[in-house]
């Protein structure tokens, strides 16, 4: 089992109470934390630019600005975004700033990569927001143009969604991917979302990683429906490595995961959210899958892993606060299920 874990960046209001001008030494403080251990091989990021559960004055801070400073500020860990929006950025320009921080970081970019779903963060910044088949369409082809200019150095595409001619890309990414078709250079391509008829197709095409459901029920259904789409397509389905996010409220005892449950909750209202829309979230927080003691959090992956799901992305609510949680994990989890 490979983990990846998020470093809080405001979006999930997990900086509330802290200063502006201490938020990126918390930020930069933990990404070092794991860059010099040898639990999680890749930090994470999202890309959004208003809070949730509500959008609020809170902070969110830049995905791919984030991706530059940890480029620069660590050695080991690679740098992921869970995942970026297609239509937030031109696709010819996100890949040229994707192949910079690439360069920035000694290779070690992921790019996370989804057709964006928070229609109040699109119509506040001037999106619109497109139907589901649109926004999937300009998925289809912002990777194809992706794939193009770090494999090649330049693309062009005359497209529903997006024209470029002869966009150029140097330099170009230090590192090469696993994608069928594809050359020397490229970034490793994380197709985000469990999209039956759409998404799971173009990750058949050219994913690297997939990112779905990580409940058993929604993983197995998931992986059977990319497995046809894979032979559809002429692709070795076992080529794609099938990730999940999870949430980890993690504690010795009951007790010890209770106290958390609550931080998050009290969190959650102290950055203006209604104590009962706080509270629904705390309880919808205690039924996800990684909640629970160590050996109970350790049994559950073992059952993931058993269906495919072998890299985990982590998340700990209170980590910019509280690293006890993720050292129990790096403690007790991990070693269990490493290697």
């Amino acid at each position: 089992m490979r983990f990846g874990v998020f470093i809080p960046q405001g979006w999930r209001m997990d900086l509330v109470g802290i200063e502006p001008d201490r938020q990126w030494d918390v930020m930069a403080g933990l990404a070092r934390h794991i860059d010099e251990g040898d639990v999680f091989e890749s930090i994470w990021v999202y890309d959004h630019f208003h809070t949730v559960p509500q959008p609020s004055g809170e902070a969110t801070h830049e995905a791919w600005t984030l991706m530059s400073a940890f480029g620069a500020t660590t050695r080991r860990v690679r740098l992921g975004q869970m995942c970026t929006c297609m239509s937030y950025r031109n696709p010819a320009y996100l890949a040229k700033v994707a192949a910079t921080v690439d360069v920035i970081s000694g290779g070690r970019v992921e790019m996370g990569i989804g057709a964006g779903w928070y229609e109040h963060e699109w119509r506040a910044y001037g999106y619109g927001f497109p139907q589901a088949g649109d926004r999937l369409g300009a998925l289809r082809e912002g990777v194809q143009i992706f794939r193009d200019m770090w494999t090649t150095g330049s693309a062009t595409l005359d497209g529903k969604y997006y024209q470029v001619d002869g966009a150029l890309c140097a330099p170009r990414p230090l590192q090469g991917t696993s994608a069928p078709g594809s050359e020397l250079n490229g970034i490793p391509m994380w197709i985000a979302g469990g999209g039956e008829k759409v998404t799971l197709k173009i990750a058949a095409q050219y994913a690297d990683y997939t990112n779905f459901d990580g409940s058993p029920a929604g993983f197995e259904a998931k992986s059977a429906l990319l497995r046809g789409h894979c032979e559809t397509v002429g692709r070795d389905f076992d080529s794609i490595v099938r990730s999940a996010n999870y949430n980890v409220v993690i504690g010795e005892t009951d007790a010890d995961v209770e106290d958390r449950l609550q931080f998050y909750g009290e969190l959650l209202r102290k950055g203006g959210v209604a104590p009962e829309r706080a509270a629904a979230a705390v309880e919808d927080l205690r039924k996800q899958p990684a909640v629970g003691t160590p050996e109970q959090i350790v049994e559950m992956f073992t059952g993931m892993q058993a269906r495919g799901m072998t890299y985990a992305i982590t998340y700990f609510a209170e980590a910019a606060y509280d690293r006890s949680g993720i050292e129990l994990f790096e403690q007790t989890v991990a070693p269990a299920l490493k290697g």
